[in-house]
């Protein structure tokens, strides 16, 4: 994904018992996953967080 800033971050999307945050993998049950799954690449996405509302575009969607 891309923020409004331009920052780039990759996120992993596993499950529960998968959860490394030190390696950006997400829990499918988070609040950032539930935001991006189910969208396809150049969509704007908010993710809604603790600190407040992001906007962020998906750049790329790879599957492992």
């Amino acid at each position: 994904i891309e923020d409004e800033d331009g920052m780039t971050k990759t996120y992993q999307i596993v499950g529960e018992d998968e959860i490394d945050l030190s390696q950006n993998r997400i829990s499918w049950k988070s609040p950032v996953a539930k935001s991006l799954l189910g969208k396809k690449v150049a969509e704007e996405v908010k993710i809604v967080k603790p600190a407040g509302e992001e906007f962020v575009t998906i750049t790329a969607i790879h599957f492992k």
